[in-house]
């Protein structure tokens, strides 16, 4: 396969010998030469003294990640099969686990090959490509996998584009085609997912601590309001653990089927919850006319979203819906406030929060905050690959 030499600007070369795995296009001087993804890149300092290896591939900030240090590797079957087995072991404890039948087993740049996360669902894998240039790398890195564990069936989803967004395309890889929906456990509670159907499968894995935490501690004897809710996962956990009634709310129109699906799978009767289909911003105004209040929210929006009358991004416009939110929780209710985005860290995300509740008057407690799970693994080199914030708040009563 082609190799460029990289040459890297002067102020990164310590930042990459740290082990910085992201291909920055302002490191490279030469970042006109990368043409064609997956071509295997060298980095060299500006004394052609070799750094670290890796490949080109264009992804969301980057353009490529670096693999190893060893100027020799071989980005072969052999490596990524090191890598994967690697990460299994590492994962023993899920395995071991029949609660929980749904978990990532390896997560990218934490497990040493950014660009590539594989999740497993009941004897299902699921690998993601995020760029074309991991992409290229699909044999060595399937017949690695198929060679690492017993499986029934493989699936991929291909997230990548000019755009950076989901390429639909046929998703079944090899063995078996699975029966959808495939029902997964996760602490003991089903999920309905499919593997088969688009960008997203029905859950997100990296909520796992969080969902327990919300039915073991503070669901009960709650009414209990879940934004963004996509197929409702919050809430049937809050349903699980007591809650009096739980109201979802998520603009797609898949989101109600979706949501009953998982309610029916386990045992809650959905026509005593309330499933909504609406512009989550349009709902705030709703409830805040009709005085609505409700004792435990969960606040998850996307990193980035765009609906008839609102463009929400998390970094410019959390803080005003925390503010929305802080209107409709009850005094010493609970916000579970959460993102996703990979723009800002804990401490900036905890400055929203204390800027919402100085402007709305009224004082708050954090009780507890969850990144990512252990099977979302990171690394300390990478900061940003460690992009889940999720704070418990606590609307203390009286302003």
């Amino acid at each position: 396969m082609q190799e460029l030499r990289l040459k890297v600007r002067a102020n990164f070369v310590n930042k990459y010998k740290s082990g910085f795995p992201l291909i920055l296009s302002d490191a490279v001087v030469n970042v006109k030469e990368l043409k064609e993804e997956g071509t295997i890149v060298r980095l060299v300092d500006e004394k052609n003294t070799f750094i670290a290896k890796g490949y080109f591939g264009k992804q969301n900030k980057g353009y490529g990640w670096v693999l190893s240090k060893n100027e020799q590797e071989n980005f072969d079957k052999r490596f990524f099969k090191n890598k994967i087995i690697a990460a299994i072991n590492r994962r023993e404890q899920f395995y071991a686990d029949d609660s929980t039948t749904a978990f990532r087993i390896f997560n990218g740049e934490g497990d040493g090959i950014g660009g590539l996360t594989i999740d497993f669902f009941a004897d299902f894998y699921l690998i993601n490509w995020y760029s074309k240039g991991i992409y290229r790398f699909r044999n060595e890195i399937l017949e690695a996998l198929q060679e690492s564990v017993d499986y029934k069936g493989i699936y991929q989803k291909k997230r990548f584009d000019a755009k950076g967004q989901y390429v639909e395309d046929d998703d079944f890889v090899t063995g078996e085609r699975g029966e959808f929906p495939l029902i997964v456990k996760e602490n003991g509670v089903q999920f309905a997912v499919y593997l088969n159907e688009g960008a997203m499968v029905g859950v997100f894995l990296d909520q796992r601590e969080v969902r327990k935490t919300i039915r073991d501690k503070y669901a009960k004897d709650t009414n209990m309001l879940n934004t963004f809710s996509y197929t409702g996962a919050f809430s049937v956990f809050a349903a699980l653990g007591g809650a009096t009634k739980t109201t979802s709310v998520d603009l797609a129109n898949r989101s109600k089927p979706k949501t009953i699906e998982q309610f029916s799978l386990n045992a809650i009767d959905y026509e005593a919850q309330d499933i909504i289909v609406e512009d989550v911003f349009q709902y705030f105004k709703y409830a805040g006319r009709k005085g609505l209040k409700f004792d435990l929210v969960v606040l998850d929006p996307p990193s980035f979203a765009r609906s008839k009358k609102v463009v929400f991004s998390a970094e410019k416009d959390y803080k005003k819906l925390l503010i929305e939110t802080v209107a409709i929780t009850e005094d010493n209710g609970v916000i579970v406030a959460s993102t996703n985005s990979s723009a800002f860290g804990m401490k900036k995300f905890k400055s929203f929060i204390q800027q919402a509740f100085a402007e709305t008057g009224y004082k708050y407690q954090l009780l507890e905050e969850f990144s990512l799970p252990e099977d979302y693994r990171t690394i300390r080199e990478y900061p940003e690959g460690n992009y889940l914030k999720v704070v418990f708040i606590r609307k203390v009563n009286g302003k």
